[in-house]
């Protein structure tokens, strides 16, 4: 009989990247979800046994069962896995043993890990590298694509790396990329040294270690693998940065190397940097692979237009950190969009709790308008006493702009859309189900131009 994995929670964007790679390696995969998702729709297009709802008889048979720490115990799939002694793998596992034998690149760090790897995997496939690779959103532009996975036929593969649960620990990496580091996740990792002491274990077992100069923490973690020996090349706008970006590209040994990155944004132009020299190690030209920076096509959510009515742009985007926050509505100001709508929504109660102050800071910009929802608890249970108002109470907006709580997130949407004029762009930010809001922003749009 042939091995069947089941994977729970399928319609994912990560789980749904793992599911793709194993189903390549010729086992046979089963899924479920709660919902449907584009994500779901893709893999039931390519022929996965995908169902809606969680049923205990669907793993009945197979050979073991993969979650994501977002799966919890009480859910009726696992506690039947468990009954019937069914081995049960974290998706970063199963992703492990779908890459197996690959030289691989883990992109990791707090901010830009889904658009570095994307962007990787586009520069070597645009090389003719045929890359494989696991990302945590669609990527735009690589025929045969099913979500965020491809199984490639090089030899080589991009993963994006998490810190969130540690799993990033588990891929056998012979490159490592640190983006930057900041406190998150401090609920796996409970303290900022455990977090920190992760990081270093990460990317010390690389043969190559690709570190961001620009960010404090990664610049002292890259002197002390440089100093035990360890291979690093660093990036930054640094001068000291062996790939030193600039506004036009980057010096490599005095050599001037252009690149323009088709998203805006200083943070877009130092993933660029740091994909550009991964490639570069596992064999992509380097000419070939700057120019192709700028052909990137992006990812899912990733400043992804969702349309325009009226002259109004409306642009959907993942970021959930401050910082990532923050470096959103500077690359959109950066872009030249004019007065910006914002909705966000925030995600996870433990992020609003330890940054609202630092999310507050973020969302007070000039000639902007923000429309704040109610905390996305995913994964989470409410903690007492945290809730948005700690973003917006904190918030000092400047003469001209406003901020707003509207907690129920369709009412956060129509109001997003009444604040809407032509010529502006309304961006819809967070991790969560915010990215529904797009259409909703469109279609209250559509509707008013009718009239």
């Amino acid at each position: 009989m042939t091995d069947r994995i089941h994977f729970i929670g399928v319609g994912g964007s990560g789980m749904s990247a793992v599911a793709r790679l194993t189903a390549a390696t010729g086992v046979d995969v089963s899924g479920s979800d709660a919902r449907e998702s584009a994500y779901f729709l893709a893999l039931k297009d390519a022929g996965m046994d995908v169902r809606v709802g969680h049923d205990p008889a669907l793993v009945d048979g197979a050979s073991a069962v993969v979650i994501s720490t977002a799966v919890r115990e009480t859910n009726p799939e696992l506690a039947r896995a468990r009954e019937l002694g069914i081995p049960v793998l974290h998706r970063s596992v199963a992703l492990a043993n779908a890459l197996a034998g690959q030289r691989l690149i883990a992109v990791a760090g707090s901010h830009g890990k889904t658009t570095t790897s994307a962007l990787t995997a586009h520069l070597l496939h645009a090389c003719g590298i045929d890359a494989s690779y696991a990302v945590g959103a669609r990527v735009l532009g690589i025929e045969g694509a099913v979500a965020g996975g491809y199984a490639g036929t090089a030899g080589i593969g991009v993963v994006e790396a998490d810190e969130s649960d540690g799993s990033f620990l588990r891929y056998d990496r012979e490159v490592a990329i640190l983006l930057n580091i900041e406190p998150d996740h401090l609920d796996h990792h409970g303290t900022v040294e455990a977090l920190h002491a992760a990081f270093e274990e990460f990317a010390s077992a690389a043969e190559l270690v690709v570190a961001c100069l620009d960010d404090p923490v990664v610049r002292a973690m890259g002197e002390r693998l440089s100093a035990a020996g360890h291979r690093v090349v660093t990036y930054g706008k640094s001068k000291d940065a062996d790939v030193r970006v600039t506004k036009t590209g980057v010096l490599v040994s005095g050599v001037a190397v252009p690149m323009t990155p088709a998203l805006p944004g200083t943070h877009q132009r130092l993933n660029a940097a740091a994909a550009w020299a991964a490639a570069v190690h596992l064999g992509a030209d380097p000419g070939e692979a700057a120019d192709a920076v700028g052909t990137f096509g992006g990812t899912g959510r990733r400043y992804q237009l969702r349309g325009e009515v009226d002259g109004i742009r409306v642009i959907d985007d993942y970021a959930h950190h401050p910082t990532e926050v923050a470096a959103l509505l500077a690359g959109a100001r950066e872009a030249g969009t004019g007065h910006l709508v914002v909705l966000f929504q925030p995600a996870l109660f433990s992020r609003t709790q330890l940054h609202a102050g630092a999310f507050a800071e973020a969302l007070s910009i000039g000639d902007a308008d923000v429309v704040v929802s109610a905390v996305h608890g995913d994964r989470e249970d409410p903690i007492p006493g945290v809730d948005s108002h700690l973003i917006v109470d904190a918030a000092a907006m400047p003469e001209g702009s406003t901020i707003a709580l509207v907690p129920a997130l369709e009412d956060a949407a129509q109001e997003a859309a009444r604040l809407a004029k032509p010529g502006d762009t309304v961006l819809t930010v967070g991790s969560g189900t915010v990215t529904q809001a797009a259409d909703w922003i469109l279609d209250a749009l559509r509707m008013r131009a009718d009239d």
